[in-house]
Parts: structure tokens; sequence; C-alpha cells
């Protein structure tokens, strides 16, 4: 028994240790950008090339890792990510962070897709839906402290660069250390779009929605925070306040999920979510307790959506075709995410800080009128009764772990006579 926790403790500490440094660049950017006098405009245009390139690692990561193995490929995206991660130090230019961040992305997805493809493997079979709860778990509270790091030195210094180097080195540690045996990585094929749209419609516009907000938060939520006045304490509890929420109230939030109609839940989550975001344009409600409350409750309600998204998904398909159709909505979920922050820095650089949360509750006001919507339309009956999982954006080897996906799938057919064979950009 020994021996099977200490695969899975070691990935897990990789991960943590890898999570902290990518919470802490993410908010440390967005402060250092503004100290360099970079527009609201700007830093959304940066950060979303981070999620662009989190996009296209989707794609380019999954190759390379079966040309050269899992160790060696951790080895190469950890090179590259914290070599990326040093030359933000050296060329500040909004140019050269956009490719950077680029780079960063495809990095990253690199290293988690590793991650999470070794934690499939090492988990056991009756204990996979533990693990991938614990593992989400590791995520959030990773994100949480590494927020706090960013009071270690000043933001206009090199040495909070360096503080994420080194936890991206330390991270690589535990897992290239590992004489875990190498798993092998399946293609994993993707439900047409059309197809996914007629499985469930609320899912794909829910994910697509739910990732033009959270892309908004996580590239723009720390300069939100600069804009209104916090300083660099500030902008950390405000961060780790929204990531807190979202692992706490995801639980209750999943319980009443799984009780009914996801589409009704999803109406009510959303639109609570948008009533907090509207809250927010209230100048008094920018200062004091007040603030962080709502971002804690914001979180709580918005970290909820896409894995009700995925939940309701696995509702109306059979076990066959869920890993195809949640890599296909994973994939909505990043396009969202890579339009967010640059839709909502637009917006912030014409109109200020309110509009941040303006673009928060106009996004998620509407995909509480759609899921709504389609809970009026049309009434359905459960396909397979699936579970929500709490649960960040990931990548598709994370989709695995969950119970209700059948992994035994030959990736190499088309997963249903519904669907296309495999994306076109696969």
């Amino acid at each position: 028994m020994i021996a099977s926790v200490r695969p899975l403790a070691a990935l897990l500490a990789g991960v943590a240790l890898l999570l902290m440094g990518s919470g802490l660049l993410g908010t440390l950017l967005a402060v250092r950008g503004r100290l360099e006098g970079f527009d609201d405009q700007t830093l959304g245009l940066v950060m979303s090339c981070y999620f662009g390139g989190f996009f296209f690692g989707t794609f380019l990561a999954p190759r390379l890792i079966q040309r050269i193995g899992h160790i060696r490929a951790f080895a190469f995206f950890a090179a590259l990510c914290a070599a990326t991660v040093a030359l933000h130090a050296v060329f500040v230019t909004p140019w050269a962070w956009a490719g950077l961040r680029l780079v960063t992305g495809i990095a990253l997805v690199g290293l988690y897709t590793v991650i999470e493809s070794w934690l499939n493997v090492q988990a056991p079979p009756e204990q996979r839906s533990q693990v991938f709860a614990t593992y989400m778990a590791v995520n959030l509270a990773a994100l949480a402290a590494g927020q706090w790091l960013i009071g270690l030195a000043p933001a206009a210094s090199f040495e909070l660069f360096t503080v994420v180097t080194v936890l991206i080195c330390l991270a690589a540690l535990p897992v290239t250390a590992s004489r875990m045996i190498q798993p092998e990585l399946p293609a994993v094929p993707r439900l047409a779009l059309v197809a996914l749209y007629r499985a469930a419609p609320a899912s794909a516009l829910g994910a697509l929605l739910a990732g033009l907000a959270m892309g908004g938060f996580w590239g723009l939520g720390a300069v939100y925070a600069t804009r209104i006045g916090l300083d660099v304490t500030g902008v950390a509890a405000l961060m780790s306040a929204t990531i807190v929420g979202g692992a706490l109230l995801q639980w209750p939030i999943g319980r009443l999920s799984d009780g009914g109609d996801r589409r009704t839940t999803l109406a009510l989550v959303a639109a609570a979510a948008a009533v907090v975001a509207g809250v927010l344009l209230w100048p008094a409600m920018r200062s004091g307790p007040a603030l962080y409350v709502l971002f804690f409750v914001f979180g709580g309600l918005s970290f909820a959506l896409y894995p009700i998204c995925i939940a309701h998904l696995l509702d109306h398909l059979p076990p066959e075709d869920t890993l195809s159709a949640g890599s296909s909505l994973l994939l909505l979920n990043g396009v969202g995410s890579a339009l967010g922050p640059a839709l909502a820095g637009m917006a912030m650089a014409a109109v200020g800080p309110e509009a941040l949360p303006a673009f928060f509750a106009t996004t998620l006001g509407l995909l509480a009128l759609i899921a709504g919507g389609r809970r009026l339309l049309r009434r359905r009956s459960l396909d397979n009764a699936g579970q929500f999982h709490p649960m960040l954006r990931t990548t598709p080897a994370a989709l695995e772990l969950l119970p209700e996906v059948d992994g035994d799938t030959d990736p190499t057919t088309p997963p249903s006579a519904t669907q296309d064979a495999r994306h076109p950009g696969r």
C-alpha cells in the first residue's frame, strides 16, 4: 500500500510546487506590468497569449511526450518554463512578454499532461475519483498559496521571478527522480463540435462562456486589484479569497447539481455570479471586507460553472464517448479562456477597472439566460447519470481519472456513429 501511495505523493508534491510558481507568476506579471506602465488592453493581450499557449500545447505536448517519454519530456518542459520565466525579468516589453507567455503556456500544459497521465496509471481503479479530487484540491491550495509569495520581495525587482524559477525547478525533482513505469499516452479523439452541441447545448455554450469569464479573472483579476488601489498584500488577498471560495463552495454546489436538472443549477449559479459581479460595480463595494467577501462568493460560484458543464455532458453520453466529448468541451473552454483577457482588457482600457466586473456580469448573465432557456424549452431524461466533480480547467489526461469515463475505448476508432472521428486540428 505504501509503495502505491509514494508515487502519487511525489506527483502531487511536484504539481503543488508547479502551481505555486504559476500562481505567483500570473499575479506578479499583472503587478509588474502596471508598474512598467502597460495599459489594461496591453496586459489583457499579454495574458491572452498564455491561454493561447495552453490551448496550442494540448496539441503539441502529447506528440513530444510520445516521442521522447514522460521523464525526459517533463525535464524538457520544466527547463523551457524556467527559462521563459527568468527572461520575463530581462526583456520587460509587451511584445517580449506576449511571446514568453505563449511559450510558458505550452510548457505548463506539457508538464500537467505528464503528471496527469502518470496519475491515471498510478491511481488504483477503485480510488480514481478520490485521486482526482485530491489532485484538484492540491491545485487550488497551491494556487492560493502562491499568491502570498508576492510579498517576499518588491515586484519591481528580479527576485520574485527567481522564486518562480526555483519553484519550477524544484517541481521537477520528485518527478524526474521517480522510477515509475512510463505510461502510454494514446491519442484522444475529439467529438465534433456540432455533435457536442447537439448532445448538450447548455454544456457547449456554458463551457465557452465560463472560459470567457474565468480567463478574464485569471488574466486581469490582479490588474483590477491594482487599479482600484490595493497594495501588494491586498492583491494577494483578493486573488486568494477568490480561489479559496472556488475551492470551498464547489462542494455544496455540486451536491445541488447532482440532485436535479443540471441546467437549472447552471442557470441559477451563473445568475448568482452575475449578480455578485454587478454588486462590485458599486464604488462602495470596492474597499474594505465587503470586497473580499464578494470575490470569495464570486469565486465559489464561477469556479463551479465548468464542472457543472462537464457533469451535464456526462449525463447525456454513453461512457465510451465521454472522454472524447470532455476533450472537446475543454477545447471550447480553452478558446473562451484565450479570448477573455483580450476582450476584458479592451473594455478596461476604454472604461476603467469597473469594466471587469461588468464583463463578468454580462458574460455570466448570458450564460444564465441560455441555460435557463434550454431548461424551459426542453425537458431531458438522464441517459447515463454522471456526478459533479470539483475541478479546474486541466488537460484531457486528467479527465481519464473520472469514474464515468471509459478509459478502455480504442482511441483509433470513431467513438460513435454520430461523431467525427477526430478533430481536424488534432
